[in-house]
């Protein structure tokens, strides 16, 4: 079953590798809406996430247009991926949104299916915790450190933070089971 799903992650990335080229060439189309149950606005349906860490930017895409960019912070070891637990560094891979929480520390945060297969198995070889709980989070509300002070900083322990305006975005339109992309 494993082999299974390792053989469907690497089919994912191929085309993920595809569909990212597309979208520097093409210009954006205007997004594909939805109707909310709750509301009668409509919202555009978030198809991926993707995170380019050399370029700290966030994108949300809807049939491999970007919607919307956001400006993100990192790990406080950003070169390179995720190898093991307390390494600080933010992971680099295929991954699943598929869960979240509102944070007293964080205020809203988003879980990231790390370790995948992969990391796992490396992490393993290598005989460390591949670690866990990474997650796209705010920024704490703090009177000692105000938000503008993390934003331009990587600060995190491995995971991906955001203004919380742009969390709250985030939050609004991209649902649990979405794929996640993290480029180096």
């Amino acid at each position: 079953m494993r082999w299974l799903f390792a053989l469907f992650c690497l089919c994912v990335t191929s085309v993920s590798q595809a569909a990212f080229t597309e979208t520097i060439i093409r210009k954006p189309q205007p997004p594909v809406a939805a109707p909310s149950q709750s509301q009668t606005a409509m919202q555009p349906l978030i198809d991926k996430v993707l995170v380019i860490k050399s370029e700290r930017r966030l994108q949300l895409l809807s049939r491999g247009e970007p919607l919307k960019t956001y400006r993100i912070s990192l790990g406080k070891q950003p070169k390179g991926p995720k190898q093991r637990e307390g390494d600080k560094k933010t992971p680099e891979g295929l991954y699943w949104l598929d869960w979240r929480k509102q944070s007293d520390r964080f205020n809203l945060a988003m879980h990231i299916t790390y370790p995948n297969i992969r990391d796992a198995a490396q992490a393993t070889r290598e005989g460390v915790s591949a670690g866990s709980m990474i997650m796209i989070h705010g920024t704490p509300i703090n009177d000692e450190y105000p938000e503008w002070y993390f934003h331009t900083l990587d600060w995190t322990d491995g995971c991906i933070a955001m203004r919380n305006t742009d969390m709250r975005e985030v939050w609004d339109l991209v649902r649990d089971g979405t794929l996640i992309e993290i480029r180096p």
